[in-house]
């Protein structure tokens, strides 16, 4: 997963600036970053808290790894189901 260079906290601030009524413009410019990263934050993020959104990474975080874990375990049965059926 790509790291972000913004903080919770941070993500929280900018999106509390842009729903009291600062253009998104603005805080684009202010903030560098686009406007389409404000509006993703906020379909993803809108109502959190700090701490929510910590979660929210975290278990993001988890879930990634389990992914992987799963990948590399799919892969390892392919190779032994491989090994036994030319055995046979």
């Amino acid at each position: 997963m790509k790291k972000t260079r913004f903080t919770e906290k941070q993500i929280l601030q900018v999106l509390q600036e842009f729903e009291t009524g600062i253009s998104a413009i603005e805080i684009s410019r202010k903030h560098g970053i686009s406007n389409a990263t404000i509006y993703n934050w906020r379909s993803k993020y809108a109502g959190m808290t700090e701490s929510d959104l910590r979660k929210l990474r975290q278990l993001e975080e988890e879930n990634n790894r389990l992914k992987r874990m799963y990948a590399e375990l799919c892969i390892d049965h392919e190779i032994l189901k491989d090994v036994i059926a030319k055995k046979l």
